[in-house]
């Protein structure tokens, strides 16, 4: 199982009345969009990407896995920095949650031990094309590779599977963002409707939740200073 013991600081009970107080100040229907996005939230299958250079890859990535539910994105930047587009990103990366690693092998070695296989996306003699991928064997991240050389030698070392979307036209691969979308949309779709427990425990979304709330509403940590001295 996915390792999320670092997902949040506090247990259940500190956070529900801070939620509860902080939910007076946004609007019933924003409060219940937040709730139907949680309920829809995985940390079972994540992404990482390798030395990301161009800032308009970055922020469709971060834009599709919001969109498809997916929480977390890990970063190796030993080449290049993740940097994302503020105009094109609209905000939408203060929904997930965003981990920085200093090496490949360091990333590699924490999504391990997190409990993830991982699965570079690169054609390889022993890929899989998405239909045949196996979403309920084990939480899984996705790796991709650099835009130009693609994953690195560490990567594909340390990968359990390998995938690959299939083509039938004279183009032999897409652009990372692209690849990542199709990707993303195909297998979260195929997750939510297996039986595995892809969806985020209480103790995972509680943090989130109160994250959201004192990113959405004005002057949250006035609020909470005077509602829950210390």
């Amino acid at each position: 199982m996915v390792n999320t013991a670092n997902n949040g600081t506090h247990g259940p009970d500190w956070y529900r009345p801070r939620i509860a107080c902080l939910s007076q100040f946004v609007l019933p229907a924003r409060f219940d969009t937040f709730e139907q996005v949680l309920a829809m939230r995985t940390r079972w299958m994540t992404v990482c990407m390798e030395n990301t250079f161009h800032s308009q890859n970055a922020s469709a990535l971060i834009r599709s896995c919001e969109a498809f539910g997916i929480q977390d994105i890990h970063t190796v930047e030993t080449l290049c920095p993740f940097t994302p587009d503020t105009n094109v990103v609209k905000g939408t990366d203060k929904w997930i949650d965003l981990h920085r690693h200093a090496g490949t092998r360091e990333a590699m070695e924490a999504l391990k031990a997190a409990g993830y296989r991982i699965i570079a996306t690169t054609p390889h003699s022993g890929d899989t094309a998405p239909e045949g991928f196996d979403v309920t064997q084990g939480p899984f991240a996705l790796v991709f590779g650099t835009e130009h050389a693609g994953i690195s030698d560490e990567v594909k070392a340390a990968a359990d599977g390998f995938i690959r979307i299939p083509m039938c036209g004279f183009v032999e691969s897409l652009n990372v963002s692209v690849s990542a979308a199709i990707l993303l949309y195909q297998l979260s779709a195929r997750l939510r409707s297996s039986d595995v427990p892809w969806r985020l425990t209480e103790e995972e979304q509680l943090p989130l939740l109160f994250r959201w709330l004192t990113e959405s509403v004005r002057d949250s940590r006035r609020i909470l200073a005077h509602s829950f001295p210390e």
